[in-house]
């Protein structure tokens, strides 16, 4: 697995980056051609009434239908049922089952504010939730999951954090928070050589380390010049980026700056590695599983396939098949596309 992050050519040539992709190119979960309201809110009516419930239709069209057209289909069904869509569903399935067709009919930005609430709820904070949300998202995903948050707690989500996370970890989780990173997509060579000596002087050529020089790069700079920045610190110092913070951070702080690394080397690669974590050993974390899948399943789910086969060896779509079962299982397999 070190190989894959060892390997920067693969970020000089510019392996897929899902922050620059738009939403739908690289996803499975695609806009609905003949795509028809009315018939999906009746068929779904159909599948929950009743006694029991038809699981294949709810997956089948909860699968196949874009966030936007998902929308359409919850005000309609409130429309003419009077009822919600999300409720619904809560009521007639249960379990992983029922977590990931409830994900499959919010709204994106919907999602990601639940799931950091979650994160954030009763004592102790899930740290890999918040880590995993703000590093991977862009601006705009950021703006738009911190106006669910404000509209569901009646709080920002960075008033929120401050009284949840601290230190140096803090500070950098809270400006990843404010979506105020850089988005210019021109390189500045001399400049991103600054910044790789700069990190080279604030971490391994200097007894102890200065924490804020590094977040205050990663956390700020554009996708574009922080992968420039990675080539020139290795040109520099000899060493990776992603191995100069294990060595010099620890904790929380270390597991944020890594996966910054990581996302802008490849974000796919990321997410396929998350999914490996969830599905590897005795025990399966649907949590975890179930919100990557849903995330970056109209993002840039066939990216993170490509890059789970050439790290693994072996297909995603296999590795849900044999880690997962029944209603749940096959929903996911659906999120999945196909066999590699």
């Amino acid at each position: 697995m070190a190989d894959l992050w060892e390997d920067l050519q693969s970020v000089a040539n510019a392996a897929p980056v899902s922050f620059t992709s738009a939403p739908g190119e690289r996803g499975t979960i695609k806009a609905a051609s003949n795509f028809n309201v009315n018939e999906d809110v009746a068929a779904l009516r159909k599948a929950m009434e009743g006694i029991g419930t038809t699981e294949k239709t709810l997956i089948d069209i909860l699968t196949h239908r874009s966030s936007s057209q998902k929308q359409a289909i919850s005000r309609v069904y409130e429309e003419t049922t009077k009822r919600i869509l999300v409720n619904d569903l809560k009521g007639d399935t249960s379990g992983d089952f029922e977590k990931v067709l409830v994900a499959l009919a919010r709204p994106p930005a919907l999602n990601d504010a639940e799931w950091l609430i979650t994160a954030m709820k009763g004592a102790g904070t899930d740290t890999n939730v918040l880590i995993e949300i703000l590093a991977s998202r862009t601006n705009k995903q950021i703006k738009e999951l911190s106006a669910a948050f404000s509209d569901i707690t009646k709080k920002t989500l960075t008033q929120n954090l401050k009284s949840e996370v601290s230190g140096h970890f803090g500070k950098a989780i809270i400006m990843l928070a404010e979506g105020a990173r850089d988005e210019s997509t021109n390189v500045n060579v001399d400049k991103a050589r600054e910044d790789a000596k700069a990190l080279y002087q604030a971490g391994e050529k200097r007894l102890g380390t200065d924490e804020s020089k590094f977040i205050e790069i990663l956390c700020k700079r554009s996708i574009p010049h922080l992968r420039q920045t990675i080539l020139e610190y290795k040109n520099i110092s000899g060493k990776t980026l992603q191995k100069s913070i294990e060595k010099e951070m620890s904790g929380k702080l270390e597991d944020l700056l890594v996966a910054i690394v990581k996302c802008v080397m490849s974000t796919p690669a990321y997410f396929a590695e998350k999914l490996h974590k969830s599905m590897k050993g005795v025990g399966t974390d649907e949590t975890t599983l179930t919100r990557v899948m849903v995330s970056r399943g109209e993002v840039d789910m066939l990216d993170i396939r490509a890059e789970f086969k050439k790290l693994y060896k072996h297909s995603l779509y296999k590795e849900i098949g044999s880690d997962t079962s029944g209603n749940y299982g096959d929903c996911l397999k659906m999120i999945c596309g196909a066999e590699d």
